[in-house]
């Protein structure tokens, strides 16, 4: 009896054995993957086995997916085109010599791979990095791979995975949209590294072109200023040579979880995983605007999506229809046509763009700069020429030929171009006894005449402008440095009601803030600054030129301004739940900002700054961040606004002088109030002051506390040293709390507000430390972290919406 219970315990055994190999890695000749069962990667990363999609429905696929990520997030579909209703028999399996297919209840192949070799003990294995493999089980060389889903991949481009062509085989991977969300078959649009000419990312829908990234130029794509090559997380590269042309990117930060997809809708965005949240986060997008769509004005064009109309022609280029321009156009010519003769064309420089579609270009990545402007002289199709490599120092040449397509302005990481034009376009310098001298004879003999004339006429001038205030004569000279579109001072008088009180949305010492809604039904922000505004003229120049050159999610967009007779305006879009202060200081309106709200807030105010200190094409010190600069939109997104105090630096400079001490009491570092040293390390100190307000609903000038006389950071350090810092929490954010994020937020608070600005963290340090787990050091003794008594009259609490208070900013600080 014993005998027989011993042998169907191990033949019970024998029974179970396929389904414990399961829980590895691989499939092997003998093993098949039924509904039910999955495979995991060795890292726990990946998982894949039957799902339904949508959820709940009754259409199953083999899929991959993220293992560890709560929202279910697919990676590859095996049978994307088929679906199986009924898998009560259907089975994944490998067969030999090395092929893998997928069968229904009636044995039928609903999907099967391809194979190129054969192997005589094949297996699929799931790899770390989401990548289906068929091997020899003796052999784990990627290059002897049988097959893998890295080549035939559906709407996910993955970390190591190579997106482009074989030149040997004339294999080309490339990825391909779902239908719907619903529906994972194929749709219409897809994702290329097209190889014609010089490489570039192309989004087709269909056969058309929609989208083109502009060529690697050794850093990133032209097109696509987002990509930053110190990023710490992500490093992107493309490869050329005689075997393959490919673009991959891999994850440098192990603890980042990120994936390119091709969406239904034509979009090619790069989602981040974010465990605060719990949610995919998209930072980089394409397109990302219309100036984005491919040929949107024509062959040599340019897309500005500030102007209106968004097209136009490039200087020295006039447009091809004489009627004006349309919502799309039919493009420009060059206003003088090239000759083509020795010495009659040249070629000006164009900065600031994204370069042109490549398709009909040429390269040669050995050529330093002037070879490349000789070898487009001796071609009279070539119409321009450009840097190869910037990674390297503008080596290498691209050459371009015939009309140029697919032009745009860009605000930051932008390259320049030299385009070919007659030689009477292209500026040259004035030497002596050549035909410019004689024609300045003539100037000269000209002027002598007029000159007695010039000078009455300028007396006069200058007895009139004299009585007028120094702020009007600056005015005048304001539109030669103004960047960004202008409206006329009726157009906003319109859309504001006539500065109807009505619309008014707050006021500060610098004026009010309307609401209005322009000709196109665009809802906007006027701020109006008053005569008397202490917001002058050099703090309304340096908004404008600031803001003007910025594009970040987290900032505030300008879309134009005014400057006519003593009116001084600009035009932001609107924010339609007004400035931070207004919730986290009132008590009703606290209670709407739950805790994930103000994480999300915090994180997105960071990472607003991060980009000004390190990832714009200026180095801003905004020099004036506090609660009410803050701005929410209908989503609660935070941004950024009032640069009016903000300066910029030169190259890798990081600090400066201030003639004046500028900002607001309560947000100011030790070391700018003391010495005058503004530098973004003062930024990090406002921003520290700033977290400490979202978590307590408190403001930091004015706290008062019964067992002390400290001000907002002195009791949050206090309690630091207590070990009690959970006791700063908003009463209104109790029930939706996750306590070590707050605590941590608390934390990297304090190291933000610490005495020397050496001991606190850059914006890039802090992004990264609010988005992670590791562990922080200890935090030192913060500055201003004693209460100085005001009185009543000192103190104003906020009633404005997008506005700045001038009432609490202050031109002089004693040090203390």
């Amino acid at each position: 009896m014993k005998a027989l219970f011993l042998q169907f315990l191990f033949s019970l055994f024998l029974h179970s054995m396929p389904n414990i190999s399961l829980a590895r890695d691989t499939i092997t000749s003998t093993q098949s993957l039924k509904d039910g069962d999955t495979i995991i990667s060795s890292d726990g990363s990946f998982e894949m086995g039957f799902l339904s999609i949508p959820a709940g429905s009754i259409n199953r696929y083999v899929a991959i997916w993220y293992k560890q990520i709560p929202v279910p997030t697919l990676v590859w579909i095996a049978n994307r085109e088929t679906a199986l209703t009924n898998t009560t028999s259907a089975v994944f399996k490998i067969l030999n010599p090395g092929r893998l297919v997928l069968t229904d209840g009636n044995n039928g192949i609903i999907w099967s791979s391809n194979k190129s070799k054969s192997a005589q003990n094949p297996i699929a294995q799931l790899l770390d990095s989401g990548n289906l493999v068929v091997r020899d089980s003796e052999d784990e060389n990627p290059e002897n791979f049988l097959w893998q889903s890295f080549d035939y991949p559906t709407d996910t481009f993955l970390p190591g995975m190579k997106l482009g062509w074989n030149l040997e085989t004339g294999k080309e991977v490339y990825i391909t949209a779902r239908k719907t969300e619903d529906d994972p078959s194929s749709g219409q649009f897809t994702f290329h590294i097209d190889p014609t000419g010089y490489p570039q990312g192309v989004i087709k829908n269909g056969l058309e072109k929609t989208y083109e990234t502009g060529p690697w130029n050794g850093l990133r794509w032209s097109g696509t200023p987002e990509i930053r090559p110190d990023n710490p997380h992500y490093k992107y590269q493309v490869q050329m040579n005689p075997r393959e042309v490919y673009a991959r990117y891999d994850i440098i930060n192990k603890s980042t979880i990120g994936r390119f997809v091709i969406t239904s809708s034509g979009d090619f965005q790069c989602f981040t995983w974010s465990n605060e949240t719990q949610s995919w986060i998209s930072f980089i997008k394409a397109p990302m605007d219309v100036c984005d769509n491919y040929d949107k004005c024509g062959a040599n064009g340019i897309c500005n999506v500030e102007n209106s109309p968004i097209c136009g022609c490039m200087e020295n280029f006039v447009n091809n229809t004489k009627g004006g321009w349309d919502y799309w156009s039919d493009g420009c010519h060059r206003r003088i046509p090239l000759k083509c003769k020795n010495g009659t064309d040249g070629f000006k420089k164009y900065s600031g763009v994204k370069l042109p579609d490549t398709t009909h270009s040429w390269f040669n990545k050995t050529m330093n700069l002037k070879e490349c402007e000789q070898k487009c002289l001796k071609n009279c199709s070539c119409t321009a020429y450009s840097s190869l490599d910037l990674n390297k120092g503008e080596t290498g040449c691209l050459l371009w030929f015939n009309d140029l397509i697919d032009i745009r302005l860009l605000s930051q990481n932008a390259q320049d171009i030299y385009i070919r034009l007659d030689s009477s376009e292209v500026p040259k310098p004035i030497t002596q006894g050549s035909q410019a001298s004689r024609k300045w004879k003539k100037v000269k003999i000209i002027l002598g005449c007029l000159l007695p004339l010039t000078i009455l006429i300028l007396l006069g001038l200058c007895l009139g402008l004299y009585f007028h205030k120094k702020n009007k004569k600056k005015m005048m000279k304001l539109k030669e440095w103004l960047e960004l579109p202008t409206y006329d001072l009726s157009t906003i008088s319109r859309a504001t009601n006539n500065f109807s009180e009505n619309n008014k949305l707050g006021e500060g010492g610098f004026g009010a803030v309307y609401k209005g809604v322009m000709d196109d039904k665009q809802e906007v922000a006027v701020k109006r600054l008053s005569k008397t505004s202490t917001q002058g003229v050099q703090e309304f120049k340096n908004e404008v030129i600031c803001i003007a050159k910025l594009q970040h999610r987290n900032l505030v967009k300008l879309l134009g301004c005014c400057i006519q007779g003593e009116e001084k305006l600009l035009v932001y879009e609107y924010m339609a739940n007004k400035s931070l202060d207004i919730f986290i200081f009132d008590e009703a309106k606290g209670k709407l900002l739950d805790w994930p709200k103000r994480h999300s807030i915090i994180n997105g105010i960071a990472r607003g700054l991060m980009y000004l200190h390190q990832d714009s094409r200026l180095r801003v010190i905004h020099r004036d961040l506090k609660a009410s600069n803050v701005l929410l939109d209908s989503n609660m997104n935070p941004k950024i606004s009032d640069f009016g105090l903000a300066r910029s630096v030169v190259g890798d400079a990081t600090q400066a002088n201030a003639s004046r001490i500028m900002g607001t009491h309560g947000y100011i570092s030790p070391e700018y109030a003391a010495d005058g040293i503004f530098s973004i390390k003062s930024d990090t100190f406002s921003f520290g002051v700033l977290l400490l307000e979202i978590v307590a609903g408190k403001r930091n000038r004015g706290f008062s506390h019964p067992d002390h006389c400290l001000n907002l950071i002195g009791h949050a350090w206090k309690l630091y040293k207590e070990n009690m810092s959970l006791e700063l929490i908003d009463v209104h954010l109790a029930p939706s709390c996750d306590l070590s994020q707050v605590q941590r937020c608390i934390h990297v608070g304090l190291l933000c507000v610490q005495q020397r600005s050496d001991d606190r963290p850059t914006m890039s340090s802090v992004v990264a430390m609010l988005s992670n787990d590791s562990t922080l050091p200890e935090a030192k003794e913060p500055g201003f972290f004693t209460e100085r008594r005001v009185n009543e009259g000192d103190y104003s609490s906020s009633t404005q919406g997008i506005s700045s208070k001038n009432e609490c900013t202050i031109t002089a600080l004693d040090p203390r």
